[in-house]
């Protein structure tokens, strides 16, 4: 029996995006951003690292969005969650003093503190992204209709999701743990959230998204139903001319060319590419073999992610359904 087809990336209330760093999770969350607004729906992007990169690639030159946040393209949110400022309005909330929390939290002393302490963050920053997602508009419906988090990378990336769990774990009773159970319900919901995975198609990335994927699987329970493998090489060569280079190749370098280069150059460049081809092709087999999951393959883009039109096209790619791949 045939498996049933995976429903798209956009019918998500959250998707987590992680990978290995330089892979491109940030394009992969901002790609898919302007693929959901494309489709009408209303998406927050929300950043979790030290430095905002999503205005730059959604919007050049726009100012930063900060912790507040701002409309950056016609549909699309985007934020920066600080831990801190995650914490203050946590605690805000809780004690009802947020001129005290805050004159707590700018004494350097206790920021030291805290960011010496392990998980906080992590667990702050998911509380926040629970909070947001519980938020409705004037009509009682969703704020957002997609939430888009660009995740820490895969090594840093079990720990983030695994705190909640860790937590119930450890505290018995508390508004702690009531917040904590409401994060991993949300992490772990199967309807509502899934993870994003982002490879290249090379030896390290394909490595560590196997391990990812596993460790996820076993220790966090989040969905995960396809990988994406970011700047994969296409054919090089016209169907009807698959052999092109052992065809330059047996050409004499005297033969007539123009402005060309010698045949042999030529053939060179042409058996490059071929070599890069298939070893990305390799490398994209062995991701869906060691993940067991469909992958989402997108373009290699010659000139880079220059802005806008170029992450359009990884939208493009990026609902696509994805696909087996087989060596």
């Amino acid at each position: 029996m045939a498996a049933e087809p995976l429903g798209s990336l956009l019918e998500r209330r959250l998707v987590i995006v992680t990978g290995k760093g330089g892979t491109g999770k940030t394009t992969v969350a901002a790609a898919l951003a302007v693929a959901a607004a494309r489709a009408g729906r209303r998406v927050l992007v929300a950043e979790t690292g030290r430095d905002e990169q999503l205005p730059r690639l959604l919007a050049p030159g726009s100012p930063p969005v900060g912790y507040a946040g701002r409309e950056i393209l016609p549909g699309v949110t985007a934020m920066r969650i600080d831990p801190f400022n995650a914490l203050g309005e946590y605690l805000g909330l809780q004690l009802g003093v947020r001129s005290v929390v805050d004159f707590v939290l700018r004494n350097r002393g206790f920021r030291q503190l805290m960011s010496a302490a392990p998980g906080w963050r992590d667990l702050i920053t998911l509380g926040k992204i629970w909070h947001v997602e519980q938020m409705t508009n004037g009509d009682g419906g969703p704020l957002y209709h997609l939430i888009i988090v660009d995740a820490p990378a895969t090594g840093h990336g079990v720990t983030f999701l695994d705190v909640p769990h860790v937590v119930v774990s450890a505290v018995r009773t508390g508004p702690l743990r009531r917040n904590a159970e409401r994060v991993e319900q949300m992490v772990v919901d199967t309807k509502r959230t899934l993870l994003l995975p982002v490879a290249l198609a090379e030896e390290l990335p394909t490595r560590e998204t196997a391990e990812l994927v596993e460790r996820l699987r076993a220790d966090v329970g989040i969905t995960i139903d396809r990988a994406v493998v970011n700047g994969v090489f296409p054919a090089p060569f016209p169907e009807a001319l698959s052999d092109l280079d052992e065809r330059l190749a047996k050409l004499p370098d005297d033969a007539p060319r123009g402005e060309l280069p010698r045949p042999s150059t030529l053939a060179a460049c042409a058996r490059y590419l071929r070599a890069r081809f298939e070893l990305n092709r390799s490398y994209v087999a062995e991701i869906g073999r060691l993940t067991g999951l469909p992958v989402v393959c997108l373009p290699y883009l010659t000139t880079g992610i220059q802005g806008p039109a170029e992450i359009a096209v990884l939208a493009d790619a990026l609902v696509e359904p994805p696909r087996a791949v087989t060596a």
